[in-house]
Order: C-alpha cells, then sequence, then structure tokens
C-alpha cells in the first residue's frame, strides 16, 4: 500500500509541475521588439534607408518553408527593394543545426553571408541566398559554400573567408540575438520563415507574394 501511496505523491507532485510551468509560461511577458538590436544583427541589409517601409526577415538555411518563401516571394522581395520600396534587413537563424548531418549548416549557412555582406554587393548576396536555399535539406562543406559563392559572383575575400568558416561564431551570435527580438514579437515563439514590420508579425508570407503589396499599402504602425 505504502508504495501506491508514494506513487500517487511522484505523480501528484508531477503535475504541480507541469500545471506550474504552464502558469509560469502563460504569464510570462516579453519586452518590445528593440529595432536598434534587429538593425545590429542583421546578416545583411539591402534597400536604401529611405524606403519608405522596412522588414526584417527571418530564416534557417536548413528550414524547408524557408525555400518554399525564398521560392515565392524572393524576387518579389527583389524587386520592391530595386524600386526603392523596401529596406530589408536578413536575419539568419541556426535553431536547425541539430538537423543537418554536419550538426553546423545553419550555422555555416549564416557565417557565408555574412562574409558576403562584408566583401561584396547585394547580387552576390541574392544569388548565394537563393543557392543556399535550393540546397535547403542538404549539408554543404564549407568549400562547396565557397564554390557556390564564386558562383552568385563573391569575390576572393568572401570565398577564403567562407572556406575557412572565419565568421561562424559570429553568425552564431548575431543569430541568438535576432531569436530574442523574434520570440519578443510572438510571445515567446521562434518559427522560420518570419517577417517582421515595425516589430510586428507579418501573416500570409507563404501564400505567395500577394503580403508585401498589403503591407506596403497598409503598413503597420510602430
Amino acid at each position: 500500500m505504502t508504495s501506491y501511496i508514494l506513487i500517487g505523491v511522484g505523480v501528484v507532485v508531477v503535475v504541480v509541475l507541469v500545471v506550474g510551468g504552464y502558469l509560469w509560461q502563460s504569464n510570462k511577458t516579453y519586452p518590445p521588439v528593440d529595432d536598434k538590436v534587429l538593425a545590429e544583427n542583421a546578416a545583411f541589409i539591402v534597400g536604401e534607408r529611405t524606403a519608405p517601409e522596412t522588414i526584417d526577415v527571418f530564416e534557417d538555411f536548413h528550414c524547408p518553408h524557408c525555400k518554399e518563401f525564398e521560392e515565392s516571394s524572393g524576387a518579389a522581395i527583389q524587386a520592391k527593394v530595386t524600386e526603392g520600396t523596401v529596406r530589408v534587413r536578413y536575419h539568419m537563424l541556426n535553431f536547425l543545426d541539430g538537423e543537418s548531418d554536419s550538426g553546423d549548416f545553419s550555422s555555416r549557412g549564416a557565417a557565408a553571408i555574412l562574409c558576403v555582406a562584408r566583401n561584396d554587393d547585394r547580387d552576390a548576396f541574392w544569388k548565394l541566398h537563393s543557392a543556399l536555399f535550393a540546397n535547403a535539406g542538404g549539408d554543404p562543406s564549407n568549400a562547396e559554400i565557397a564554390k557556390l559563392a564564386a558562383d552568385a559572383g563573391a569575390g576572393p575575400a568572401a570565398q577564403k573567408c567562407i572556406a575557412d568558416g572565419e565568421l561562424v561564431d559570429e553568425a552564431r551570435s548575431m543569430a541568438d540575438e535576432s531569436s530574442t527580438q523574434l520570440a519578443n514579437s510572438n510571445d515567446g515563439n521562434v518559427a522560420t520563415p518570419s517577417v517582421l514590420s515595425a516589430g510586428t508579425q507579418v501573416d500570409g508570407i507563404l501564400d505567395g507574394p500577394a503580403w508585401l503589396d498589403e503591407l506596403i499599402a497598409n503598413p503597420p504602425k510602430s
């Protein structure tokens, strides 16, 4: 009988802990999104500072839905940047590192983008960005990513930076900061792809590029 009582008490303790954890999580509050932190931790920024709309795009190179987002909205985003109506801050996250065979493809891809940001122009970025998403679900080596960068028009400095993994640690740190801001925008949830405008989640981004025209026509209030 005693053993049954002890088991019963153990179950009660577990239930209390689970309920307590749920209540704590549901009552937890998150600070407002910090635009300065977002600006400082974007892996690549494209578009004029004077553009009427600035968006933050959060992606992970091992994320299949991010590949869908790139295929459905990538060209539309580039067009809006080129015409001067949108400025985009790209945040390359790495919470899917463990899903790749190497255990760090998301971080290495983010570092590659950072290498291009430090050494090359937006055309090289866009081409490498698309090429890495074309490999989503794969696990290219640093040397293979450097070759993709070369094919995208990145110069020798960026290629060496990528091949040597020079900025992986920095990319991880930036991903952490960006993830925190994304969590603050969405009650602690971090998911990719996500788009923020004025710190607010943009809906319908996987339903085709119509979200972008709607956002430009009706931007959220800061």
